[in-house]
């Protein structure tokens, strides 16, 4: 057992469980976008107007209404997750971590029950679109203020718990991806489906608020957590890689003041990280899904491959090698963060725009890489590098500021990583339009 005094000379060995944790709380943060986004076939086809949800003032059991939900449901999660998460900038200096963390998992669990219950109520497609709107946004402004609220917290500690962080946010892709999958591919009733595919995200968000609060309980946690009281440090060598060693020392020598810097203090320290992983989630948004989801197969003959093709080669391959990318950093780190290498690679991700849009698009008029192997190439390099470079940034950030301002480095940062969102989606549809 460690006690006060050794806690603070030398820091406990983590034996796995706060990696495990900080990687799950990852994959918390981005439940509700990926459970949302990848249910876009049962959404519209519960908007989808039926003889049996027409009024009896109806002239025609075949009336239809395009609700257009995958543009709203962009828009109503990325406005919410841009507005929460700068209100999160702020919110953080007089509402504390835990209570922030607690309560929006807590409204995210209740907010996935509403909609896995309503998956058994009939309603009529106008009521049902207003509900799942106003859950939309509502789960995604808790969601914004957890994320950014998790964000602070992994910044407490060593730069490689933010790449485990970002990983576990991938992982939340390739669950929702499977999820997908195994709902085509299902025999089960529809609604039965859909009622197990929401009951997912409910149980993984308890899970996830039982890991948050069993952290605070492990020495290794308790003693990056308990930094900002007692800074004073003697480093075992063989315990720290050489990149928290140099933390650590960088960390030595800043503590001179007790006091938090201001918001645009910290914000003059990491700006060229907030431009890059804007940047990075920008061109991401921009194609990602609306131009790749229209992508065909060649094979068109086979049809039990062109009922998967969208989900394996759109969904899957992008969520899992965005995951090896965030996980990469973990490996090596290049660019360095001082590199000027580094916004050159990040802004070098624009050559994917005009790939993808030159694939084989459904309608599209001009098309050169038509191939199945090309589109999973181009998707592949084109998620990797997303995973990578994000994951680059978020850790790289808080190392340009004192410990005692990671906390809101981490915050700006993810306010950033949404505006890129917000600036991505938005642009989307003007391409959605080109192609």
């Amino acid at each position: 057992m460690w006690n006060e005094k050794k806690q603070n000379q030398t820091p406990p060995v983590d034996h796995g469980q706060v990696s495990l944790i900080i990687f799950i709380l990852g994959l918390g943060t981005l439940l509700p976008w990926n459970f949302f986004m990848t249910a876009s076939q049962y959404f519209n086809e519960r908007l989808m107007v039926s003889p049996h949800n027409v009024t009896s003032n109806s002239t025609s059991g075949s009336t239809t209404k395009n609700y257009n939900y995958d543009s709203w449901m962009a828009l109503l999660s990325q406005l919410p997750l841009l507005l929460f998460t700068l209100l999160n900038s702020f919110l953080y200096q007089w509402v504390r971590e835990r209570i922030r963390v607690a309560f929006s998992m807590i409204a995210i669990f209740l907010l996935f029950s509403l909609t896995a219950c309503l998956v058994r109520v009939e309603m009529l497609p106008d009521t049902f679109f207003n509900v799942t709107m106003a859950t939309i946004w509502f789960i995604n402004s808790f969601s914004a203020v957890l994320q950014g609220s998790l964000f602070g917290v992994v910044g407490l500690f060593p730069p490689r718990y933010s790449t485990l962080f970002m990983s576990g946010q991938g992982l939340a892709g390739i669950f929702a991806a499977i999820a997908m999958l195994c709902s085509i591919l299902s025999n089960a009733e529809k609604s039965s489906a859909a009622l197990g595919y929401f009951i997912t995200p409910c149980v993984a968000t308890l899970g996830t608020l039982f890991c948050y609060l069993l952290l605070p309980h492990l020495d290794f946690a308790r003693f990056y957590l308990n930094r900002s009281q007692s800074v004073e440090v003697g480093t075992k060598q063989e315990l720290l890689s050489s990149t928290d060693k140099k933390l650590l020392d960088k960390e030595k020598e800043a503590e001179e003041s007790q006091e938090r810097s201001s918001v645009l203090a910290v914000f003059k320290k990491i700006w060229l990280m907030a431009l890059c992983v804007t940047c990075v989630f920008a061109i991401t948004l921009s194609v990602f899904p609306v131009i790749t989801v229209r992508v065909q197969t060649v094979y068109k003959e086979n049809t039990a491959w062109n009922k998967v093709f969208t989900c394996v080669c759109c969904f899957i391959v992008f969520n899992v090698m965005d995951l090896v990318g965030r996980s990469a950093p973990s490996i090596g780190q290049w660019p360095s963060k001082d590199s000027r290498l580094f916004p050159v690679a990040v802004f070098s991700r624009l050559i994917f725009i005009p790939l993808l849009m030159l694939c084989n698009v459904k309608d599209s008029k001009v098309v050169i890489f038509s191939h199945d192997v090309a589109f999973v190439v181009i998707m592949s390099l084109f998620s990797f590098s997303n995973g990578y470079l994000a994951s680059l940034c978020m850790s790289y950030a808080p190392q340009f500021v004192r410990f005692k301002d990671c906390e809101t480095a981490g915050t700006l940062m993810t306010f950033f990583l949404v505006l890129g969102l917000a600036v991505g989606a938005s642009f989307s549809f003007l391409l959605g339009i080109l192609v």
